[in-house]
């Protein structure tokens, strides 16, 4: 078999309508549009528009806001932690980090970082390195002997701008 040799199968590709090429084609003079208007023209896009009606985008009320500063976190639960350490996933001696969960398949991908909450039980002593950390979370990591520090994870907005400026 050599390249020119190879084809379709039969029926497998169908010719392209070729319109505006004469009455016995079947797609002639006005090719398939109809008579005049504002889409028998070319370059029309007339998206949501309902002849006059209101547009539905227009009738429904605007609502909320979108936060500029918003973070994107994982949430993770201790027991969920409690489970990777016990699995062998996660070092004991070692700060758990966002890379570090990444590396044990427990987040898939960093976003804006790691938010610590406390379901589940921890028994393990384990230093944290966190974006956030709710009540619960640190009272049960400080139980079992470790602890928790919260850091802005890297290329984190912060709600007053650049850390820099309000320094």
């Amino acid at each position: 078999m050599k390249l020119n040799q190879i084809s379709d199968n039969p029926g497998a590709t169908k010719d392209r309508m070729r319109v505006g090429r004469g009455i016995g084609s079947g797609k002639g003079k006005t090719a398939g549009r109809g008579v005049k208007g504002q889409k028998a023209r070319t370059g029309v896009a007339i998206k949501g528009f309902e002849g006059g009606q209101m547009p539905l985008h227009r009738r429904l009320p605007k609502r909320g806001f979108n936060n500029l500063y918003a973070q994107d976190l994982n949430e993770v639960n201790l027991g969920r932690i409690q489970e990777a350490v016990d699995a062998g996933k996660l070092d004991k001696a070692a700060t758990v980090t966002v890379e570090s969960l990444v590396e044990a398949g427990i987040i898939a991908r960093p976003r804006d970082g790691v938010k610590l909450l406390g379901v589940g039980e921890l028994t393990v002593k384990l230093s944290f390195e966190v974006t956030r950390a709710s009540k619960s979370a640190v009272e049960a990591v400080e139980k079992a002997g470790g602890s928790v520090t919260t850091v802005y994870a890297q290329g984190a907005p912060t709600r007053g701008g650049s850390e820099a400026a309000t320094a």
